[in-house]
């Protein structure tokens, strides 16, 4: 009886092995394969062209455009979501399910057919009313903001609705029987509760926006030095044959990409220990 017992713990010791083993060989597997990507970039081409290129006014033209237009366009994206999803994850009304899916609609469907469809509203009437009336934003900079924002207020709306249903509605409820209204109650427990939510939302949004490129091109185009961003940069870099230049460029998104996640994980590490 013993030796069948210990035959069975035998077993669903190497089992476990075995399942361990599995699972850190891919985890290994895929770490792996990036950081091969990452070192073919590097180290393909001379050195001395790839620094030229890092400091040519091109690319730290493209690099100032994309820093301002991502953060205005995450700026108004957290605008929007922060009480767009609290109603989505609070509220119960008709149409919800419908609403949502439309919400969801950007994240599944090509950035490039958003761009398009982007286009065709603006060569419609309405749209072409808003652009002689108010502002330019087919193959002007404006348009850079638009289709960054069309992409990216999906993505925020989604995080901060997963955010506020993970927030306990006691916590609320309480406030409200001390007197606070919807609103303070709102501002003085529900976003202090979300912080870390909001924190990684912002900075995903953000970064997410900085890389745009399908319903950027679309919408503003690919003018050099007027509407080149980071991603159009390696988009003109590339058709040109200038692989020194998009190699630069890529190498200014990684540690763009590298430093926000860093930077979200030390905040979010640095709250939670607070």
């Amino acid at each position: 009886m013993k030796s069948r017992r210990q035959a069975g713990a035998l077993g669903v010791t190497a089992g476990e092995r075995g399942f361990r083993c599995a699972t850190f060989s891919a985890l290994a597997l895929l770490t792996c394969f990036f950081l091969v990507l990452m070192v073919s970039l590097f180290t393909y081409g001379d050195r001395h062209s790839l620094l030229a290129m890092l400091v040519s006014r091109e690319i730290l033209l493209a690099l100032i455009l994309s820093l301002s237009t991502a953060s205005i366009s995450a700026f108004l994206s957290m605008l929007i979501a922060v009480p767009a999803a609290y109603a989505l994850s609070q509220w119960r009304f008709r149409g919800k399910d419908v609403v949502d899916t439309v919400l969801d609609l950007p994240i599944v469907i090509s950035p490039m057919a958003l761009g398009a469809a982007l286009l065709i509203f603006f060569a419609t009437q309405a749209g072409g009313s808003i652009e002689k009336m108010f502002v330019r934003f087919v193959f002007h900079v404006p348009g850079i903001i638009l289709a960054q924002f069309t992409i990216v207020v999906a993505l925020a709306v989604r995080l901060l609705k997963s955010t506020f249903d993970g927030i306990n509605p006691r916590y609320e409820q309480v406030a409200r029987t001390l007197g606070c209204s919807k609103t303070e109650t709102f501002f003085r427990v529900t976003l202090p509760l979300a912080r870390n939510g909001l924190i990684a939302a912002a900075v995903l949004t953000w970064a997410r926006a900085i890389g745009e490129f399908g319903a950027t091109i679309t919408l503003a185009g690919a003018v050099k030095m007027k509407t080149e961003t980071l991603p159009i940069a390696i988009f003109l870099n590339l058709s040109s044959g200038n692989i020194e230049g998009a190699i630069a460029v890529i190498f200014i998104l990684v540690v763009i990409a590298s430093l926000a996640l860093v930077t979200l994980r030390r905040l979010t590490r640095s709250l939670k220990s607070a």
